[in-house]
C-alpha cells in the first residue's frame, strides 16, 4: 500500500501542474500583469502599441504607432501626467483586449484627478460594446455588433463609464491610419 502511494504521488503532482498551467494559461489571456502596474516613476516619452497601458509624468509624451482600425484613450491627469491606452479591435497575443483595457486604465488613474480623457482612432470601426465585450470573446456563429456607421457618442459614453469618469470629460475624435503623438 505504500508503496503504490508511492508512485502515485508523483502522478498526482504532475497532474496538478498541468492543471495549474492550463489555467495561468487562461489567466494569461485574460491581460498581462505588468502592463497596469503603476510606474514608480513614469517617462518622459512612451511608444505605446496595440493592447498596451502605459503613462509619462508632467511635461511627457505618448506616442501610439500605426494607429488603423484601432481606439487610443488618453487620460489627463490633473498634476500634468498622461496615461495612454492602445485598443486593438483584436487582441494581439500576450496583451489587454479591448474589454480589459479601460480597467487597466482605471487601476493606474487610481485615486488621482483627471481632467480630461480624449479617445481617437478609427471611431467608425468601432461598436460601443467592444470596451465590455471583445469581439474574440463570442463563441463561434455568434452576432457580433458591428458598427452601422460611427458612434463617437456611444463610444464617449462606454469610456467614461469604463473609466468611472463624467462623460462631459471625455472627447471622442476620428483619426485614423497613422500614429499619434500626444504632448
Amino acid at each position: 500500500m505504500a508503496r503504490a502511494r508511492g508512485r502515485a504521488i508523483p502522478v498526482v503532482v504532475a497532474l496538478l501542474t498541468l492543471q495549474v498551467g492550463a489555467v495561468g494559461a487562461v489567466l494569461a489571456q485574460a491581460g498581462p500583469a505588468v502592463a497596469s502596474a503603476p510606474a514608480a516613476s513614469p517617462a518622459t516619452a512612451l511608444r505605446i502599441t496595440e493592447g498596451r497601458v502605459g503613462e509619462v509624468g508632467p511635461g511627457g509624451t505618448l506616442f501610439y504607432p500605426a494607429v488603423t482600425s484601432c481606439l487610443t484613450v488618453t487620460v489627463r491627469l490633473a498634476d500634468g501626467g498622461l496615461i495612454g491606452a492602445h485598443a486593438s479591435l483584436f487582441q494581439v497575443p500576450g496583451e489587454y483586449r479591448s474589454d480589459r483595457i479601460l480597467a487597466a486604465v482605471k487601476q493606474r488613474i487610481g485615486a488621482r484627478a483627471v481632467r480630461a480623457v480624449e479617445v481617437r482612432g478609427a471611431v467608425g470601426a468601432w461598436h460601443p460594446s467592444y470596451f465590455s465585450r471583445a469581439i474574440e470573446s463570442y463563441p463561434e456563429g455568434a452576432q457580433v455588433p458591428v458598427p452601422t456607421e460611427p458612434d463617437p457618442d456611444g463610444l464617449a459614453r462606454a469610456v467614461a463609464d469604463g473609466l468611472g469618469q463624467p462623460r462631459a470629460e471625455v472627447t471622442v475624435q476620428d483619426l485614423p491610419d497613422g500614429d499619434q503623438t500626444v504632448k
